[in-house]
């Protein structure tokens, strides 16, 4: 019979211990202490002792196991005892800082306590955070965080061959038409998942927006090719990102619409700036608070026509359309 309680406790890490030592299966040992057979195999694999000088030591021993889970139980909960501590970082993620901003503060001003910015993670998407809704602070919103150590790295999902340093000189200096950069526009909380998707097109600044309904990956992408494959192949050559997860789905590009994709540095949002340039000239028609729901299409192009029809003086003074209009010509 599965046991209520969560957590093992001494007696049962003793009895793993001894089962162990006797060699019997992890299955059985799960069956003789009533607990279900994943719950034995995370304790054993959390909870052995290692020691790298000394590896004929290696092994899962009762008392150092129940040391190893009350040591993780204090960290996690090192927000909650000390009150002052407590208030002094909620009151900076409600002024916006992030965790790590928060942990290395503490750290720079020298506070006899410090905490880190997993251990505020943590805090946040705790019963206790959660009760508090303090998620709704942090930049950057999930409904929950993996442990560090279990997130999955972003060098692989934005290889180093696709990085803005490969991209071919052409595509820096803006000589070529069809390069381009992409981009999401993000509002305020209330809107749900709701988004306008920015695209800008390197050497005329032409503009496009659309608007999407859910933040997935797959969505995006798949929103974005519609969106781009009118255009003959040579005007969508390629586009730049960030290295935000909505982008993670880039494989689908090339094979779909034949368009190749770049992506930023870590943190380098300027390493785009043609595109962080058009958000803050759309952000004056669509403010974070916009209510994504009730605009309709035909009031999103109007946005994308009056930033296009604007002279610009990086273009000599022609405006994008204008200036994307005779590089389209160009093509026929």
């Amino acid at each position: 019979m599965e046991m209520t309680h969560m957590e093992l406790d001494l007696r049962e890490r003793r009895a793993i211990e001894d089962m162990l030592n006797a060699k019997m299966p992890v299955a059985k040992i799960a069956i003789e202490i009533g607990r279900h057979r994943s719950t034995v195999y995370r304790e054993i694999k959390r909870n052995s002792f290692t020691d790298e000088e000394l590896p004929y030591l290696n092994g899962y021993y009762g008392v150092t196991a129940q040391k190893s889970a009350s040591d993780r139980r204090a960290r996690r909960r090192k927000l909650i005892r000390p009150d002052g501590l407590r208030e002094a970082v909620i009151d900076r993620l409600k002024e916006g800082w992030s965790p790590e901003q928060i942990a290395g503060r503490l750290g720079f001003e020298g506070h006899a306590i410090r905490v880190s910015h997993e251990t505020i993670y943590a805090h946040v998407y705790s019963r206790e955070g959660q009760s508090e809704a303090l998620a709704r602070y942090l930049p950057s919103r999930r409904k929950k965080r993996k442990p560090r150590y279990a997130r999955r790295s972003r060098g692989l999902v934005f290889p180093p061959d696709r990085s803005i340093h490969e991209r071919p000189e052409h595509v820096k200096t803006r000589e070529t038409f069809g390069d381009w950069e992409g981009d999401l526009m993000i509002f305020e909380r209330a809107q749900g998942n709701a988004n306008v998707a920015s695209l800008v097109e390197r050497k005329t600044r032409f503009a496009v927006l659309f608007r999407n309904n859910d933040r997935s990956t797959t969505h995006l992408m798949n929103r974005l090719m519609d969106v781009m494959v009118p255009l003959p192949l040579p005007a969508r050559r390629s586009i730049t990102f960030d290295r935000g997860i909505e982008f993670r789905n880039w494989r689908k590009l090339k094979p779909g619409i034949g368009t190749e994709a770049w992506f930023c540095d870590p943190q380098a949002p300027w390493q785009k700036g043609s595109v962080e340039n058009l958000n803050k000239r759309a952000r004056r028609y669509l403010p974070r608070n916009t209510q994504l729901a009730t605009l309709s299409n035909r009031y999103i192009k109007a946005i994308c026509e009056r930033l296009n029809g604007t002279p610009r003086k990086c273009l000599g003074w022609r405006t994008p359309t204008e200036a994307f209009t005779e590089e389209m010509i160009k093509l026929r």
